[in-house]
């Protein structure tokens, strides 16, 4: 019994031992920001092997050499680089499966207490004043330098507090005049905003009027699209006021349900501003920067001074957008438009864009289509123009004129030739496949979700049914191909991208490795020398290698194909932005879109195929009949002759009008359809879902075109969703639309859907599919600025559509 109770405590000693190590190896990393896919070039630097991110950490914390500000860890590798550059002080290049580790401390911009701990790039005074570097012995002979105070960071010319004064930060000025002052230096406790509270990163969660803020993750008790996980450079954490949408100040959504949404009373910052570099006589991206004197818009009229409420009352005023130039009448963007616009005197016209010239050979937003998708791309993509803007992982690009969340140099100016137009996936630089930057702040880049053209798998029996989920089919793990980023893969392929044999992951000759092994992943397929994917990387499966010059690359797994809801064959067009002013679409790239006719087979609304029996489309579409016998259906067609040997032809069997006073209806056709690349089911949505804020989404149809062109094809174009509390503001709708009911569409007009369009499909592509998030139901005219269309809200009627084809 004592032998057993000696084991026990040993047992117990190791365990505790182990918890304690484990919990200190993670704490080390909380004092770092991690960025994926970020490499900084700097010397001095120091290199090591270390088996675990939290050894790295530890060099870092430990390094002599210099003070190490951040660290560089490429975990196949196994190789840690130490640093005294950052994100702050040096350019952030791209490098795959590099990540990143900066140093908090060393990223504040505010001091904690009297400052001692300042290590921000601050190096002005109060008064303005520039600060003598801290080894400089001019203008002044200082007895304060890096060498008698080696701890307090004494570099370049940093404002820093290395004695301990009351007043905080501080340093020797370049004045002669002027020996030393302090720097006036946010403090971090300090609750304050800059600007209209853009970059508010504080803790209030309590509106003006004292209403608790609801949490940005959740929905209740207010539906909304600001969803934190798509929207990862708004900051959208817990329950904390913010500014994602260009309001004057930062706001939430409120957990009374009497009250949606209120500002927040948050005080304006009293130091400095950050400063912009003025344009005055083009504009780059969205035209933030634009400072110039255009004041007169697009039709040639005269812009309203942004300080004057008449003829049109509003709230872009210089006091409620401070820093956005908002100087008499001039062309500005202060809310994030897609180009600089005003106010207009012409009563009759709120507002309109201005012709402001673009910098460099970049494109303006609102100049026309994008060019025809591309299903693949050759060599290493640098001819890609196709539309994709999503990354291998599923995460939106960031625009390559915006240097939001990542500053970089791959700017249309800079690379002409690339055609870095809007978001869309590029290679300026030569990489092996294109890429693009992304919307996440942790992950400064990944390449796009596209194939290779010459790596396309061969051609498969499609699964039997078309509408189960990827999950559901023919598995990696039957066939030599892959699913999404090829986690589950478990196929033979043991060769890298270049021809090289792997080396087995129980091996360490030729290359010594301890991350990856059977023993430390068991269940990732890793008995032998196949290619694998373990640490789920966004570019797919790989494998250590048998060529000593280079350790690990990535192996050539096509992916598995075959006929899935929302994935057609043909690949649209996604003509974004320019049926009323669209373009036309590319023959059954859209498969789920159907005619909606009469028995005299005439075209008057639209529908989407969900199922191989079922169609949605808009109740208000039904009104001149309640008899199924009444209407028609057509599916595969692209002309509205309907002349293509693909024309599938169907009778309604039966007809389900949604809730009273909404306007959704379900068709049940006679008999199911025949599923093939030309007639295809979208995918449903979550039930509940809300589409966030400025996703992409498209609308098809053979709609009125007034006179855009186009008749008698199907049309598509693409525009981004309006969060209902902007659309129900008084400026568009104000307050018409329902929570059941969503918003889409250019605010300046130009592109929406019309007349014979009703009951058609909004889909928004996601993770490489597209889903059916809306159905076309009314709006106030067709294309009018400011006046958005408004699609019925799918996510909202799962349980009705998924009860009503179970029970019919």
């Amino acid at each position: 019994m004592e032998v057993h109770k000696a084991v026990l405590l040993l047992c117990l000693f190791l365990f505790t031992g182990f918890l304690r190590c484990h919990s200190q190896s993670t704490d080390v990393l909380e004092a770092y920001i991690k960025t994926d896919g970020a490499w900084i070039v700097k010397l001095p630097k120091s290199q090591y092997t270390v088996k675990t991110v939290e050894d790295c950490a530890v060099k870092c914390n430990k390094e002599t050499s210099f003070t190490c500000r951040s660290f560089l860890y490429i975990e196949k590798d196994q190789d840690c680089v130490t640093l005294p550059a950052n994100s702050k002080t040096d350019q952030i290049l791209r490098r795959t499966s590099a990540a990143l580790y900066e140093k908090k401390e060393y990223l504040l911009e505010c001091v904690n207490g009297i400052g001692t701990d300042y290590r921000g790039t601050k190096s002005k005074t109060k008064s303005g004043k520039t600060c003598q570097r801290w080894e400089g012995t001019f203008p002044h002979v200082t007895n304060i330098t890096p060498k008698t105070h080696p701890k307090a960071d004494l570099e370049s010319n940093l404002c820093r507090n290395p004695d301990g004064d009351k007043g905080g930060p501080w340093c020797y000025t370049t004045d002669p005049e002027k020996r030393w002052e302090h720097c006036d230096i946010q403090d971090c406790t300090e609750e304050c905003m800059q600007c209209s509270g853009e970059n508010y990163r504080g803790k209030i969660s309590t509106t003006a009027s004292g209403f608790t803020c609801q949490r940005w993750d959740s929905q209740k008790p207010q539906n909304h699209g600001y969803i934190p996980s798509a929207l990862p450079d708004k900051y959208l954490e817990e329950n904390h006021c913010r500014n994602p949408d260009g309001e004057p100040k930062p706001w939430c959504f409120t957990t009374s349900p009497s009250k949606r949404w209120e500002s927040c009373s948050i005080p304006r910052c009293t130091t400095e501003p950050p400063t912009i570099v003025p344009e005055l006589t083009c504009a780059s991206g969205e035209g933030s920067s634009y400072r110039g004197t255009i004041a007169v818009t697009v039709s040639g009229k005269t812009c309203q001074e942004w300080s004057s409420q008449s003829p049109h009352k509003h709230s872009r005023t210089p006091e409620n957008y401070p820093c956005k130039g908002l100087d008499e009448n001039y062309c500005r963007n202060p809310d994030n438009e897609r180009s600089p616009w005003g106010y207009t005197t012409d009563p009759e016209t709120r507002w309109e864009y201005c012709s402001v010239p673009s910098c460099g050979d970049q494109l303006r937003p609102e100049e026309p289509v994008i060019p025809e998708g591309e299903e693949c791309y050759e060599g290493d993509g640098s001819s890609y123009r196709g539309a994709m803007s999503e990354t291998v992982s599923g995460k939106k690009c960031q625009f390559w004129t915006s240097m939001e969340p990542h500053r970089h140099s791959k700017t249309p100016p800079n690379f002409p030739a690339a055609d870095l137009r809007r978001n869309l996936c590029r290679n300026p630089d030569g990489d092996r496949a294109p890429w693009c930057y992304t919307t996440d702040p942790t992950v400064r880049w990944e390449y796009c979700n596209i194939e290779r053209c010459d790596s396309k798998p061969s051609t498969q029996e499609p699964p039997t049914n078309p509408t189960e989920p990827a999950a559901s089919q023919s598995t990696s793990q039957e066939t030599d191909c892959k699913v999404g980023n090829g986690e589950t893969y478990r196929g033979p392929t043991s060769t890298t991208i270049v021809g090289v044999t792997c080396q087995a992951w129980s091996s360490m000759t030729p290359h010594q490795h301890a991350s990856f092994t059977p023993e430390t992943h068991p269940d990732k397929g890793l008995e032998s020398n196949q290619c694998r994917n373990p640490d789920n990387d966004v570019n797919g499966p790989w494998c250590y290698t048998t060529d000593r010059n280079k350790k690990w690359d990535y192996c050539q797994i096509p992916d598995c194909d075959g006929l899935k809801c929302g994935q057609p064959a043909v690949k649209p067009k996604r003509c974004f932005g320019r049926i009323v002013g669209g373009c036309i679409s590319k023959a059954h790239s859209w498969p789920w879109q159907i005619s909606l006719r009469t028995r005299g087979k005439i075209h008057f609304c639209g529908g989407t195929l969900i199922d191989a029996q079922w169609v949605l489309t808009a109740a208000h579409c039904l009104e001149r009949s309640e008899s199924p016998s009444a209407y028609k259906i057509l599916l595969g067609i692209h002309t509205e002759r309907a002349t293509q040997s693909s024309k599938q032809e169907r009778d309604v069997s039966k007809i389900i009008k949604g809730p009273a006073g909404t306007d959704i209806a379900l068709l049940k056709l006679d008999r199911p359809a025949l599923i093939n690349d030309k007639v295809l089911p979208a995918c449903l949505p979550e039930k509940d879902y809300i589409v966030p804020s400025n996703t992409e989404c498209y609308v098809t149809g053979w709609g009125e075109t007034e006179e855009t062109g186009g008749e008698g094809f199907l049309k598509e174009t693409g525009f981004p969703v309006i969060e209902n509390k902007v659309c129900n503001s008084p400026t568009y709708l104000n307050g018409l639309v329902k929570e059941h009911e969503m918003c889409a569409g250019n605010i300046g007009g130009g592109t929406d859907s019309c007349q014979g369009d009703s009951g058609g499909p909004l889909v928004c592509y996601s993770q490489n599919t597209f889903v059916l998030q809306g159905v076309t139901s009314w709006g106030l005219g067709c294309a009018k600025a400011m006046k958005p269309g408004v699609y019925t809200r799918v996510s909202k009627f799962i349980n009705w559509i998924e009860r009503s084809m179970k029970e019919n």
